[in-house]
C-alpha cells in the first residue's frame, strides 16, 4: 500500500532485508528465538506446539501426507491451517514449511515425478535441469510449501551407496553444472547478486538446499551415513566445488551430511561448517541439520541428547530438523543457552540467518498459498517436460554386433512384439525411492505412463502386443511369431542406507529373464536402476540392445520415443560402469582404471 505507515521496521515490505532482520530479532525473546531454530514433523504440529513454542519451521517425512493420495490442494490446507497458527503468535513470524522434493514434487500424488538426479547427469544439459528446477518449484508452492530439500550435490565415488541416485554422477565438475537446479528452484539471480547471500525471486519460487555438507557421496565402500577418508585438499578438489556453485546462485540452506570425514561426524564438525562454509566461503543463509541428525551424535542414538544439542548447534547448525522430540529440544537449548555453554551470539546468528532467508523468500507478505498455482500440478507442459528429460537421460550401451548391424531402432510396424519383464508395467518401480514414500513403493502409485503404455501407444493398433510379467514357458516356445521383445528388468525402489549393496546384482532372476527370452528372440535390455549393476556376460553377449533407463519418473514415454527412432540416444554415462563389484570403487584417473563402460560413454542409434 502506498504511503503506508509500518509500527514495526520488520513489518515493511520496502526496508531492506538486513534491517528488517535487525528489528525484528531485536524483538525477540529466548523462547522465541529457540522456537525459530526448531523444524518439527507435521504429525506433531498441533495449533498450540506452533503458537505456544513459537515454531519456525515443519517439514514432512518421506510418506507422511494429511491422507492417502491427498492432491495439491489438499497439501495446501494443511500447510495455511499451520501458517494461520504461526501467524497468531505475538510476532506473526511466519513458519517456513520443507519438503524432500527432490524429483518434482514427488510426495503428492499427481504431481510430475522427474528422472532422478543420476539420470539428469547423464543428459549433460544444464539448462534442462534449471527448467525442470522451475517447474517442481511451481508445484511445490501449489501444495503450499516453500522450501524444497534439492539438490543433492554429492560427488558418486561409490555405487555400493544407497543414495547413488540422488548425484548427478562421479565428475565433480558434471555435478557443479547441474547445480543449475537451483537457479530453477529459487529463480534465476541477477549478476549483480552476492556470493553466499540467499536469493529466491518470487512466489513462484521456492527455498533450495544444497546437500549434504560435505563429502557424503565419497564413503568409504560407499555406506550411507559412513565415513569418507580423505584429505581437506581432496574434499576442496572434489566434494566441495559443487557447493561453490550452489552458493554463487544464491542458494538459501544448506543441509548437513549424516556422515563423517576422518571419523569427525560433519554434524559436529566446526572447521567444516562454521570456518570453511560460513566464514571461508561465506555462506549467510542457514545450516539445518537432516533428520535426527544430532540424535546420531551419541551412542545409543539419543542419548544425552543435551550435549548433542550443545555440540552441533556451537559448530554451526541454525535449524534443528528434530523432528518429533522437539519439548526435550527446546528444553535443554533453553538451559543450554542460559547456562552459557551456548553463546547467546551463536544463537541471535542462528536466528538471524533463519529470518534473512524468510524475508528474502517473501513469506513475511505472502505467507499462505496462491491458488492459481493449482493448474501447473501435473500439467501437460511440465509432464513434456519430463519426457524430454527422459529421452535425453538414456544411455544406448550396445547396439548389435556393431555399428554396420543396429539393432535400434525398433521396428514399430512389426506385427507381433513381446514385453516382459518386472519394470515393464510399474509405475512405482520407474519412480524409485522418494516418491509417495521415504523409500518407494510398486505399482501405479500416482499418475504416470509405464514404460508398456508407452508402447502400445508407439505401436499402435496395427502390432499385437503381448505382454507378460515373467515371461511363460508356452510363449518362449513359440516364439517364431515374435519379431522381437523388450525387456525391462532392474532394482526395487530403495532410499538411504536401505539402498547399500555389496553385490548390485539384479533383482528378481533379472538376468535370468533377459537370457531365457533373448535366446529365443531378438531382444531389447531396458535397465530401470538407480545406478550401475552387474551385467553379466551372458547377459551381453545374448541381447542385441542395452539401454540404461537409470530412475525415470511418471513418463515413460521418454523411452519409447527414442528406442522407436523419433529421437536419437543422447546421454552419456555420469558414472563408470564397472565389470565386477570387487574392482570398486573406480577411479577415472587410475592406471588401473579397467571399467565395462567408461565415464561419458553412450552409443548413438542413428548414423551420423
Amino acid at each position: 500500500m502506498v504511503g503506508k505507515e509500518w509500527s514495526c521496521v520488520y513489518q515493511n515490505p520496502d526496508a531492506p532485508v538486513e534491517a528488517r532482520v535487525k528489528d525484528l530479532l531485536s524483538r525477540l525473546t529466548l523462547p522465541e528465538k529457540i522456537g525459530q531454530m526448531t523444524q518439527i514433523e507435521r504429525t506433531v504440529a498441533s495449533p498450540t506446539a506452533i503458537t505456544d513454542s513459537f515454531i519456525g519451521s515443519i517439514l514432512n517425512s518421506g510418506g507422511s501426507a494429511p491422507f492417502e493420495d491427498a492432491k495439491s490442494s489438499d497439501w495446501a490446507d494443511m500447510i495455511d491451517g499451520f501458517q494461520r497458527s504461526a501467524l497468531a503468535s505475538r510476532l506473526g513470524i511466519p513458519i517456513i514449511y520443507g519438503t524432500d522434493a527432490v524429483h518434482g514434487n514427488n510426495n503428492v500424488y499427481g504431481a510430475t515425478v522427474f528422472p532422478h538426479n543420476i539420470a539428469l547427469g547423464a543428459t549433460r544439459d544444464a539448462e534442462l535441469v534449471r527448467r525442470i528446477g522451475a517447474a517442481t518449484a511451481l508445484e511445490v508452492r501449489a501444495s503450499g510449501a516453500h522450501w524444497a530439500f534439492a539438490p543433492c550435490v554429492a560427488v558418486l565415488k561409490d555405487p555400493r551407496w544407497g543414495r547413488s541416485y540422488e548425484s548427478y554422477g562421479e565428475d565433480a565438475g558434471l555435478v557443479c553444472e547441474m547445480t543449475s537446479l537451483v537457479s530453477g528452484l529459487q529463480g534465476v539471480p541477477p549478476e549483480e547478486h552476492p556470493n553466499g547471500y540467499p536469493f529466491v525471486a518470487g512466489r513462484n519460487n521456492v527455498v533450495a538446499c544444497a546437500k549434504h555438507f560435505v563429502g557424503d557421496g565419497g564413503t568409504d565402500k560407499g555406506i550411507n551415513e559412513g565415513n569418507t577418508i580423505a584429505s581437506y585438499e581432496d574434499l576442496e578438489k572434489i566434494h566441495i566445488p559443487p557447493y561453490l556453485d550452489c552458493l554463487a546462485q544464491g542458494v538459501s540452506t544448506v543441509m548437513a551430511s549424516y556422515s563423517s570425514w576422518n571419523g569427525s561426524s560433519l554434524h559436529a564438525d566446526y572447521f567444516l561448517l562454521t570456518e570453511i562454509l560460513k566464514e571461508k566461503l561465506g555462506f549467510k543463509g542457514f545450516l539445518v541439520s537432516d533428520w535426527e541428525g544430532l540424535d546420531r551424535l551419541s551412542e545409543p542414538w539419543g542419548s544425552n541428547y543435551r550435549n548433542c544439542i550443545k555440540t552441533a548447534v556451537n559448530a554451526g547448525i541454525d535449524m534443528v530438523m528434530v523432528p518429533f522430540n522437539y519439548k526435550q529440544f527446546i528444553k535443554d537449548m533453553t538451559d543450554l543457552v542460559e547456562s552459557g555453554e551456548i553463546p547467546m551470539a551463536r544463537v541471535n546468528d542462528a536466528v538471524e540467518r533463519i529470518l534473512r532467508v524468510k524475508f528474502v523468500a517473501g513469506l513475511f507478505e505472502y505467507p499462505l498459498t496462491d491458488r492459481s498455482l493449482l493448474a501447473t500440478v501435473g500439467c501437460k507442459e511440465h509432464r513434456e517436460l519430463a519426457r524430454e528429460a527422459v529421452r535425453k537421460s538414456l544411455v544406448l550401451l550396445k547396439n548389435g554386433k556393431n555399428a554396420d548391424t543396429p539393432f535400434l531402432p525398433l521396428d514399430r510396424n512389426a506385427k507381433r512384439i513381446l514385453v516382459t519383464g518386472t519394470h515393464a508395467d510399474d509405475l512405482g518401480y520407474q519412480c524409485g525411492g522418494w516418491t509417495k514414500t521415504w523409500f518407494g513403493l510398486s505399482g501405479r502409485i500416482t499418475v504416470g505412463t509405464t514404460l508398456l503404455d508407452a508402447i502400445k501407444v508407439a505401436v499402435g493398433d496395427k502390432t499385437e502386443v503381448i505382454y507378460e510379467k515373467t515371461p511363460s514357458k508356452e510363449t518362449l516356445a513359440s516364439s517364431e511369431g515374435f519379431s522381437y521383445a523388450i525387456v525391462a528388468v532392474g532394482e526395487t525402489p530403495y532410499a538411504e542406507a536401505i539402498g547399500d549393496s555389496s553385490e548390485l546384482t539384479i533383482p528378481f532372476n533379472g538376468s535370468d529373464i533377459v537370457t531365457a527370452v533373448a535366446e529365443k528372440i531378438p531382444t531389447l535390455v531396458i535397465l530401470i536402476t538407480g545406478r550401475p549393476v552387474v551385467l553379466e556376460p551372458r547377459v551381453l553377449g545374448e541381447t542385441k540392445a542395452l539401454v540404461a533407463a537409470w530412475l525415470p519418473g511418471t513418463e515413460g514415454q521418454g523411452i519409447a520415443d527414442v528406442v522407436f527412432g523419433d529421437y536419437d540416444f543422447e546421454g552419456k554415462l555420469p558414472v563408470s560402469w564397472f565389470k565386477c563389484v570387487e574392482h570398486l570403487p573406480l577411479d577415472p584417473r587410475a592406471n588401473s582404471y579397467d571399467p565395462l563402460f567408461p565415464l561419458g560413454f553412450g552409443l548413438n542409434s542413428k548414423p551420423v
